[in-house]
């Protein structure tokens, strides 16, 4: 014969039932989780074109530099998280390394 289950005990906290006034947590250590906390607008910028491409309200373009089909999206103001320049990886970092003096806004070589 088994035993009855045990009565829940009404003082323990209930981690099923999440905390409304609690903001999110990430509780990952991974470099991309410190980055996310450390770097909110940014993150919420990233989440807001990954939603737009979802739904359709955003559509990927070609590299504006070499016409590339696989891009990133590039931010030059995180306070326009829709307003985004697409471009290919490797253009996209000698953006970063090089600074936004690379590619100019409204820029796109002929190939």
């Amino acid at each position: 014969m088994t035993k009855p289950p045990a009565a829940p005990d009404p003082d323990a906290p209930n981690f099923d039932v999440p905390n409304p006034d609690a903001p999110p947590v990430l509780k990952s250590a991974t470099r991309q989780a410190s980055w996310r906390r450390a770097n909110p607008a940014m993150y919420s910028a990233h989440l807001a074109v990954q939603r737009a491409l979802g739904s359709g309200q955003l559509t990927r373009q070609c590299c504006e530099v070499c016409g590339a089909e696989t891009v990133d999206a590039h931010h030059d103001r995180y306070d326009e998280p829709l307003n985004v320049r697409w471009l290919c990886r490797r253009h996209h970092v000698k953006l970063h390394h090089y600074g936004e003096d690379m590619f100019p806004i409204g820029r796109r070589r002929e190939a």
